[in-house]
């Protein structure tokens, strides 16, 4: 379990984009990752976001959330 500010949030914005939201204020529906890895591996294989929002998920939305999670892991040490 983590909390709310420790999970990146990903939102289905009102004009259909998919966006990731850092400040948790970003208008539109929203589900949350955790912030390690594996977790958004299986988020990914088992095509939760896609659930989520009832859409598909575009390739650049994942690579931002890896990319963001690296960052995150270099900040951490």
């Amino acid at each position: 379990m983590f909390q709310k500010r420790e999970l990146i949030r990903v939102v289905h914005g009102p004009d259909g984009s998919i966006t990731l939201d850092f400040k948790g204020k970003a208008p539109g529906r929203g589900a949350y990752v955790c912030p390690n890895p594996e977790c958004l591996k299986k988020a990914r294989k088992s095509r939760a976001l896609e659930r989520a929002f009832s859409c598909a998920i575009p390739d650049e939305v994942y690579e931002a959330l890896e990319a963001r999670m690296a960052e995150e892991a270099a900040h951490g040490d």
